[in-house]
């Protein structure tokens, strides 16, 4: 994807991107910042800060996670803050004010499917438009692809991550799986020791955002003192309520052509109301999922019809293509293996 090409599908609602090096606003080699130095301004300037706002086009960013996640007001308000603490300290640099480079390295907390991996990649772009981030790409990453199976294989692993992740931002999820206290010889300690390095004397270049259960992130920078000092913002991501389930599956149906009859959103906020309360309940993830079963069911229920179907009959889910999950039977939903992702 270059530069000029539209954002990458879809991937609000709790959905990870399709591929962890896919979701880039450019290619590995591309640089996008132009140099932007400027004259320090006299004491008795003034500088039009809706100006400098609508330059940067920050405000597209804020409309695109509007668009792309229902709810999470505490998350987008402490967004649009960080936005301003940064704008602000643009026009601190344009009097000679501003010295140092804020740190910018994240902690995303939540439960899985609350949009942390959307947010990160929206936090690229926006980085990216306010001069912070050359490129303004995002690089997911979990413990897998920087931790490595034998003595030297680490070390080549986690600087190559690194290396496509420069001048972007590194999404880590699960970070915490970077450390494991019981085992002696497991080399995510290489790994951290990297990143701290990197961390520190290359953040002018590469922002870290980790992310996970926030209970064991907690845990994680106990463990990890010297990552904790190195993370700046911290934000919690809240579990989605019923209500705002509810629109969002509602969102997910309509993007996909599909319908609800009024009983069937009866239904489905039903089937919500007891999923949620089952293990591996994944937020917008499991929303996504019981809908993708709903059309499997819809199209069984087509096929076994000798009599002709319309528009409407290919597009309506009605009640009984979610009754017949086992959640209405009490047992528990199957999940699919990315339920745990961000």
């Amino acid at each position: 994807m270059t530069g000029t090409e539209p954002p990458p599908a879809r991937v609000g609602f709790g959905m990870s991107p399709p591929d962890r090096d896919s979701v880039r606003r450019g290619t590995p080699d591309e640089d996008t910042t132009e140099g932007n130095e400027q004259e320090v301004l006299p004491a008795d300037a003034t500088v039009d800060l809706a100006k400098e706002r609508a330059d940067t086009g920050i405000d597209e960013v804020f409309t695109a996670l509007d668009t792309d996640l229902v709810g999470l007001t505490p998350v987008k308000t402490r967004i649009r803050e960080i936005a301003a603490l940064l704008l602000v300290d643009r026009a601190r640099s344009r009097f000679g004010l501003s010295t140092s480079r804020p740190n910018l390295h994240m902690c995303f907390t939540g439960s899985p499917g609350t949009g942390k991996t959307t947010v990160a990649l929206r936090m690229a772009d926006m980085l990216h438009r306010l001069g912070y981030l050359r490129r303004g790409h995002l690089v997911s990453a979990t413990r897998d692809d920087l931790v490595g199976q034998y003595v030297g294989h680490t070390a080549p692993k986690t600087k190559e991550v690194i290396k496509r992740a420069m001048g972007g931002v590194l999404f880590i999820d699960e970070a915490y799986y970077l450390y494991r206290e019981d085992n002696e010889r497991d080399y995510g300690q290489e790994t951290i020791e990297i990143l701290l390095q990197v961390m520190e004397n290359q953040r002018e270049d590469l922002v870290v955002i980790l992310a996970g259960y926030k209970d064991r992130m907690d845990s994680f920078f106990v463990s990890n003192p010297g990552m904790s000092s190195r993370i700046a913002h911290h934000i919690d991501f809240p579990d989605y309520t019923l209500d705002e389930l509810e629109d969002i599956g509602k969102i997910m149906v309509r993007l996909e052509g599909y319908t609800f009859t009024s009983e069937t959103e009866q239904t489905f906020r039903e089937y919500l109301e007891r999923r949620r309360d089952q293990p591996r309940f994944a937020n917008a993830r499991s929303v996504r999922n019981a809908i993708e079963r709903a059309r499997l069911r819809q199209a069984s229920r087509l096929m076994d019809t000798d009599d002709e179907v319309g528009k409407e009959d290919l597009t309506a889910l009605l009640p009984e293509d979610f009754r017949a999950s086992r959640v209405f039977a009490g047992g528990e939903e199957e999940e699919e293996e990315d339920a745990a992702a961000s």
